[in-house]
């Protein structure tokens, strides 16, 4: 069953993604063509997928993991928001999540 993900850009453009349950936030990412590298396919050796959940859907979210954390703390314009992309694993308890792509 196909999921929602809402994806803001930095010049505030929305791109509506049908994801499925399983699918890593960055795939739907990459997918729908948005500016998120992940060039470290997901071993958490670089921060370049991160993305700025939308405070109302963060708790929605399992927690991040040590690692996770210790990669956000070199990513460029991080928040208390702030995850990995390649680290998000799509469910249907996140079907609407929206996302903001850091400027």
């Amino acid at each position: 069953m196909a999921m929602i993900v809402r994806f803001i850009a930095r010049d505030g453009t929305v791109t509506l993604a049908a994801a499925s349950p399983g699918d890593r936030l960055l795939d739907a990412a990459q997918a729908h063509d948005q500016p998120l590298e992940g060039t470290c396919e997901g071993q958490l050796s670089c921060a370049t997928c991160h993305v700025i959940v939308d405070p109302a859907d963060f708790a929605r979210l399992p927690p991040a993991s040590e690692d996770e954390e210790d990669m956000l703390d070199l990513a460029h314009n991080a928040t208390r928001t702030s995850r990995l992309a390649c680290q998000i694993r799509l469910t249907d308890a996140l079907d609407g999540l929206t996302v903001r792509i850091p400027g």
